[in-house]
């Protein structure tokens, strides 16, 4: 006996309601998805004392719209360290993240550097730190530097040059970088960010795009230091 196109069963239609639950399930995993990434991108790696603690630079930027906090511990000391810190920046040592990261998002970067450079070693309050080519006018003022202690940057200029002529568009930006000595052979690298920015239509994309990305950004830098620093140990 073969069924007929005619005798065939029906597949059984979801009943209005059971499609509602499931359009509703969805959209909580979607929802409970992103403010996992929401939290990730603002926490990662980080402790509650560690995000409630002030560190050099936060007075920089006033009422930040997003603060981000993520650390890793080092086995290394804070003067085997500094060094990978003092020569960051485009063109310079990079920012030690994975090259599919960099290929990714900076295609026109080229890959971190995997050893010191001496001539990069040089590095002053005031000094000025590219994050991009020249016609970017993308890049960070040092604003404070304690040599195996902390580095702090700050811009206002990471934006296209047209976005700031069309839309009026601004930004105010600092990165902290901070050694902590754990006193037994180990290193506390705790990285902030606090940033605010505007128009309106600019700081909510960043709120809900870059704070996300910040956790692979930022947990690709810290663990690309790690993994530099501890290799030449050994």
């Amino acid at each position: 006996w073969r069924w007929g196109p005619s005798t065939l069963p029906a597949a059984p239609v979801p009943s209005y309601g059971l499609r509602v639950r499931r359009v509703t399930v969805g959209l909580a995993a979607l929802g409970a998805g992103y403010g996992a990434l929401q939290w990730l991108g603002r926490a990662a790696g980080s402790t509650a004392d560690e995000r409630a603690a002030h560190l050099p630079g936060d007075d920089l930027v006033v009422e930040p719209l997003v603060v981000t906090d993520h650390a890793v511990d080092i086995l290394a000391s804070p003067s085997a360290i500094w060094p990978w810190l003092v020569q960051m920046g485009w063109h310079r040592g990079g920012w030690y993240t994975a090259r599919w990261v960099d290929r990714a998002f900076f295609p026109a970067n080229g890959p971190s550097a995997d050893r010191l450079h001496p001539e990069w070693q040089g590095l002053s309050v005031g000094d000025w730190v590219p994050d991009g080519a020249p016609e970017t006018e993308c890049g960070f003022v040092v604003r404070f530097l304690e040599p195996e202690h902390h580095l702090v940057l700050h811009s206002t200029e990471h934006l296209p040059p047209q976005f700031r002529d069309r839309f009026g568009a601004w930004i105010d930006w600092s990165w902290a970088f901070v050694l902590r000595d754990l006193g037994d052979g180990r290193t506390r690298f705790h990285f902030r960010t606090r940033a605010r920015l505007g128009p309106a239509w600019l700081a909510a994309a960043y709120w809900l795009v870059l704070v996300p990305a910040d956790f692979v950004m930022a947990r690709q830098m810290l663990a690309g230091v790690r993994r530099r620093v501890e290799g030449v140990a050994t």
